[in-house]
């Protein structure tokens, strides 16, 4: 049999499968409840967080109350009768509008309501959108429209004054690693707690996102899912590396840190993924550093957040801040340099050096006799000076 993807085999079937969004879940359940459904929704997000999937699952819920496994199949593949999906991006036309209005007219074959789940609503046309306006106000008493949409602003206010509007969340790191935990689980594979972490980082807010990556790792080999499996997938630079930069900037040794660098390029990773993985590990160390190890602010496993605790104790937090930045504007300038690679090793060797640097600037302000003197930005805490040479 033809292989199913991750994203599709582990689709939410009900509302207490959705991930993250509890609180639309519990309100379109009361609704149904109450029998206070509307006619219209607008459901807004950005991908992979749920909301074709709440579209099906409420359309299930009102046609099929008895949960009957093969009309829930239908409704779910997308192939029942009575609940009609239309892609907007290829059924834009004023004509195809017309027509959908034409046969709203009819009533369910089966179910109680005749539900249009309208995808990526946004791409309708201007004509169309005018089309279904009237429709949408008024209604026939068994039709309701559902629409999803990932840029809500290309939909016309006129049609979201007609519907109840819910925005879908991103869904936390922490959501979308259990639920990986889960998925390799049912899949009878072992994966590292920090490597579905990792996945669920680079997922940023996307369920489904995090599972098509998972299903490129399992793809990869029989063996245990590690972080080094998703670095040789991806390209990203080595963690330990990273961490080993992080140490020598922290020692002042401005040499092992170039050694470090010249390590991760001749493993192919480019400038700019290297500059984004400093960056981050460095933000998570300055948010660690004024807020505490416990931070929900930052993202990672617990053996992970250990490791990080100890590195962010070595630096002070506005000097983490200055390190951010002089990353950032590497990074910019480094895309339209003829040597990016003279400027990383200048940015690795000016962070490696920084309090040296900032104390010289110091001693030159304070010398003359009208200038103030100003406060030098300490890269590393005084619990742990630079190693004597």
């Amino acid at each position: 049999m033809a292989y199913t993807v991750l994203a599709r085999r582990y689709r939410s079937r009900n509302f207490d499968e959705l991930v993250g969004q509890e609180a639309i879940a519990q309100t379109l359940k009361a609704a149904i409840r109450l029998k206070r459904v509307a006619h219209a929704y607008l459901f807004t997000g950005t991908r992979g967080v749920g909301k074709t999937s709440t579209a099906r699952i409420f359309a299930n819920e009102l046609n099929n109350p008895e949960n009957d496994a093969a009309i829930s199949a239908a409704i779910m593949k997308g192939q029942d009768t009575d609940v009609i999906e239309i892609d907007a991006a290829s059924n834009n036309s004023v004509e195809q509008a017309r027509e959908l209005i034409a046969n709203a007219v009819y009533r369910p074959m089966r179910g109680r309501r005749k539900v249009y789940i309208i995808d990526e609503v946004h791409m309708l046309s201007t004509a169309a959108f005018n089309a279904l306006l009237k429709t949408m106000e008024e209604p026939p008493e068994h039709v309701v429209f559902m629409l999803c949409t990932t840029e809500t602003h290309k939909v016309p206010a006129t049609i979201q004054s007609r519907c109840q509007r819910f925005d879908f969340r991103t869904i936390p790191v922490p959501r979308i690693a259990a639920h990986l935990a889960q998925v390799v689980k049912e899949e009878k594979r072992e994966a590292d707690d920090e490597l579905l972490h990792m996945v669920a980082r680079l997922a940023n807010g996307s369920m489904r996102d995090a599972l098509s990556l998972l299903d490129r790792l399992l793809a990869a080999g029989d063996g245990r899912l590690t972080p080094a499996v998703l670095e040789q997938l991806l390209g990203l630079p080595d963690r330990l590396l990273i961490g080993e930069l992080v140490d020598a900037l922290a020692d002042g040794e401005a040499g092992r840190a170039l050694e470090r660098v010249g390590a991760l390029l001749s493993r192919g990773i480019g400038l700019e993924p290297l500059l984004n993985s400093l960056a981050e590990r460095l933000r998570d160390l300055m948010v660690i550093r004024a807020c505490g190890p416990e931070t929900e602010l930052v993202e990672l496993s617990a053996d992970a957040r250990g490791e990080a605790a100890k590195q962010a104790a070595r630096f002070d937090p506005a000097g983490l801040t200055h390190m951010i930045a002089l990353c950032e504007a590497v990074s910019r300038n480094a895309r339209q340099c003829t040597f990016p690679r003279a400027l990383l090793d200048a940015l690795i060797v000016r962070l490696a050096m920084t309090d040296k640097i900032a104390d010289a600037t110091a001693v030159v302000m304070g010398s003359g006799a009208s200038a103030a003197p100003r406060p030098a930005v300490v890269t590393r805490s005084a619990e742990a000076p630079a190693k004597k040479r």
